[in-house]
């Protein structure tokens, strides 16, 4: 069995991909060196990338017998890359990591450390700053985890990341929740383990252009709410009850001011608000039922996490069972 596999998922990261062998290297170079890990080995995942991600990967493995790699048949997006990369890691110590070098490889010596050395099961990093941050995406993204640690009973540290170094049973915990719709973040935490965290301050990228738009990002939000709480359907099943009552105390008040008073039902446009207000309720909270509905509907069909279309790791199976080879 590998000392240390390194996971790292791709997806068009054709110019830093040499950048960060070269300064992952140095690291894993040190680290046996100083007789800390003995060997190590590197499972590239490429996420469908348009670019020469797959050729340069391919290229390093001809050079390294210890860089492995796994070609998704199109883009199945990061949370399937990281999973595929833990299915292959033989390693008793894994670690994801992004390749443009945000996670700084230089902390993987003091991340050893502490599984090794200190009793923990697991190292996870965190940023102790966003600078460098477009200041709405950071503000929206603090939101995010004040949000979900109150609704959440899984706890999610503010500026984690998802580079972080397991010892085996950590993987095989993760490895057992083969869930379609994932959200590491959250199933990181949902399976408990002692864990340390590390701050360090945020890293530039080293080449190439982040694949996170605004949209992508509040998409994974909504995938982490959906997957690790269900308070939105207990908020909106209250917002119903007490919408009902409204009507009922609004309906009575109508009735007694005309009979005692006489006073005839007035107020169209207010009438016309409120149905528009209510409708909107309606639809907003028929689409939080729908969300839960559609990942339960994507759960059911037991479709596969990824489809593998090219791998030089023989035990990555495709749906059918069957080994993928070069």
């Amino acid at each position: 069995m590998t000392d240390l596999s390194l996971v790292i998922p791709c997806f068009n990261e054709e110019e830093v991909i040499p950048l960060f062998y070269e300064e992952s290297q140095k690291v894993i170079n040190e680290l046996k060196t100083q007789k800390i890990i003995r060997d190590a080995e590197y499972i590239f995942v490429d996420d469908g990338s348009k670019d020469k991600t797959l050729e340069i990967v391919k290229s390093l493995s001809e050079k390294d017998s210890t860089v492995h790699y796994i070609s998704f048949s199109r883009n199945f997006g990061k949370e399937a890359a990281m999973y595929a990369g833990l299915k292959a890691a033989k390693g008793s110590f894994v670690t994801i990591m992004d390749a443009d070098l945000q996670d700084p490889p230089s902390l993987l010596p003091q991340m050893l450390d502490a599984i090794k050395n200190e009793g923990f099961d697991s190292v996870a990093t965190r940023r102790s700053s966003r600078k460098g941050e477009p200041v709405l995406r950071s503000f929206f993204a603090r939101r995010f985890y004040s949000l979900m640690n109150k609704i959440c009973r899984t706890e999610l540290v503010s500026g984690a990341r998802d580079y972080r170094l397991m010892n085996r049973k950590v993987v095989n915990a993760i490895l057992s929740m083969s869930e379609y719709n994932r959200f590491s973040k959250g199933l990181f935490g949902w399976v408990g383990f002692k864990t340390k965290w590390i701050s360090f301050e945020n890293v530039e990228r080293a080449a190439g252009k982040t694949k996170w738009s605004f949209w992508k990002l509040f998409k994974y939000a909504v995938e982490g709410i959906v997957a690790f709480t269900e308070k939105p359907l207990i908020a909106s099943a209250v917002a119903g009850v007490l919408s009902t009552f409204a009507a009922v105390a609004a309906l009575l008040f109508i009735i007694v001011r005309r009979l005692v008073f006489g006073d005839p039902v007035q107020g169209w446009a207010s009438t016309i608000c409120i149905i528009l207000f209510i409708g909107g309720l309606q639809m907003f909270f028929t689409g939080i039922l729908g969300e839960y509905l559609a990942k339960t509907y994507l759960e059911v069909k037991k479709r596969p996490v990824f489809i593998c279309r090219e791998s030089d790791i023989e035990e990555i199976e495709n749906p059918e069972g069957e080994k993928n080879g070069k």
